[in-house]
Formats: structure tokens, C-alpha cells, sequence
């Protein structure tokens, strides 16, 4: 386990949560690089799409995988200006976890959950690193990271 997989299953137990961390010796970066090396359907993944406000706070959007977030829904549904997609530098500063495993929780954001992600039973997300995943039940992952589930997808 590298630094990223070790600080996410720390909170995961710290947080006495149910979720599993898997971790794989194939990347599993995209939707489709973690579909293949998990074997898992493709429609069993959520993104975490992290952006930030007016004001430089962290917004994560959480999709399905094969859905995009819209900024437009956002901004209207929170009452800002839309915000904008997080750089890869900005993901690692403000998660302290990289682009390309960036977990659905485990730091300080605003969390959006699409309604579409809170029909499945459980998804996989970001597992800290681009070798990772966690397997969460969608209730759980909610409970998680206290998110507001509201029509964000395109």
C-alpha cells in the first residue's frame, strides 16, 4: 500500500466504515482502465469530479461514470457562479490525494451526489491512487462524506 491507500483505509476504519479498499497491480485511472483490471461493468463506477468555487473551495461532484457533471446544475442548485475544473496540482493540495484515484471521501468539500449514483446499491470510486478502488454501498458512501444528492448530471 502506498501513502494515498494507507491515509484512505485509515479513515475508512476511523470511520468504522463497511467499504473495501482494492488495490490491483493495474491502473485503474479512467472508468474504462478500472472497469478492465476490476472486472467490473462500467456502469458500477462513479467519478469525483473535483472543482472549485468563487470563493477557492473544493466541490466534488460525484457522477456515474459514464455521465458528466454539469456546472450549469451546479451553480444554480448551490446558488454560486459556476465553478470550474481543479488541476491536478489543486486535486493533490486540496484532497491530498492525486488526479486519477481521488476517493468519493475522506477530506473537506462540498459533496454532490447525482440522483442517478443513489440508484445503484453500491459503486466503485476512487481508491486513493491510480492503482486503487473502493467498494462502497451508495448509503454508505453518503454517510461518508455527508453529501447533498441533488440532479447534477449532464
Amino acid at each position: 500500500m502506498n501513502i494515498y491507500e494507507k491515509k484512505l483505509n485509515q479513515f475508512l476504519k476511523d470511520n468504522n466504515s463497511d467499504a473495501q479498499l482494492l488495490i490491483y497491480d493495474k491502473t485503474c485511472h479512467s472508468v474504462e482502465e478500472a472497469s478492465k483490471t476490476a472486472n467490473v461493468d462500467p456502469t458500477n463506477f462513479i467519478k469525483s469530479i473535483c472543482m472549485i468555487d468563487s470563493n477557492d473551495e473544493l466541490i466534488v461532484a460525484i457522477v456515474k461514470g459514464e455521465d458528466r457533471a454539469s456546472s450549469t446544475r451546479i451553480s444554480k442548485s448551490l446558488g454560486i457562479e459556476k465553478p470550474r475544473i481543479a488541476t491536478p496540482e489543486e486535486m493533490l493540495q486540496k484532497t491530498g490525494y492525486p488526479c486519477g484515484g481521488t476517493p468519493p471521501f475522506g477530506y473537506k468539500a462540498n459533496y454532490l451526489i447525482d440522483t442517478k449514483v443513489m440508484d445503484k446499491e453500491s459503486v466503485y470510486g476512487g481508491g486513493g491512487s491510480e492503482y486503487a478502488l473502493v467498494k462502497v454501498c451508495t448509503k454508505e458512501l453518503k454517510r461518508l462524506n455527508n453529501g447533498k444528492v441533488i440532479k447534477i448530471s449532464k
